[in-house]
């Protein structure tokens, strides 16, 4: 009865299969020095030089410095201007990347009254650049000086780059793994 859908079908899975082969973004990561009991930090502030006094602090460093501070309060750390437990310091990055689409097939089935259609649309593969966005966020241990976590997150940048909302979930990727302070320890 629906011999007719076969070669539909395999069009369908061959579709499924393309698109499969497109890049998926970067995973967030994360690295922890699994030796440090993070219990043992109360507070956190930035590190010297982050942000010149000389030079002004720009939107994004601003959007940042608010999404790092909200995620690290949430996780029930407390920010200080003397001697906090955590130096906190970022790196921002750009970097023009280039994205290939695969043939792109499209399928459409449709039926009126006994009556059954179908179509078939092939484009061709293209080549397009765009702006990659790169974060990465490191966490040190104030009293030895020595880095205890770090977290990257890298992505597309879309335009209008320093828009709070956007700079706060590439910071929420970046910081998914970094521990919550112990309830005992608060």
């Amino acid at each position: 009865m629906f011999a007719h859908l076969r070669p539909v079908a395999a069009i369908v899975a061959l579709a499924l299969i393309a698109t499969g082969c497109a890049t998926p973004p970067p995973a967030p990561v994360s690295m922890r020095d699994p030796a440090v009991n993070f219990g043992n930090f109360k507070t956190f502030g930035w590190v010297a030089g982050s942000a010149s006094r000389d030079q002004p602090v720009t939107l994004l460093d601003q959007n940042l410095r608010a999404a790092i501070t909200a995620e690290l309060t949430k996780r029930g750390y407390l920010p200080v201007t003397e001697k906090p437990d955590l130096l906190i310091a970022y790196e921002t990055a750009s970097a023009e990347k280039l994205e290939n689409n695969p043939v792109r097939v499209g399928v459409g089935i449709g039926g009126w009254s006994g009556n059954v259609g179908g179509s078939v649309n092939v484009g061709s593969p293209s080549v397009r650049n765009y702006k990659e966005g790169s974060l990465v966020i490191h966490a040190v241990d104030a009293a030895r000086n020595a880095e205890v976590w770090q977290g990257q997150v890298a992505g597309k940048l879309a335009k209008g780059g320093a828009d709070p909302a956007l700079i706060s979930r590439a910071v929420a990727k970046a910081m998914k793994d970094f521990p919550v302070r112990p309830a005992a320890a608060q």
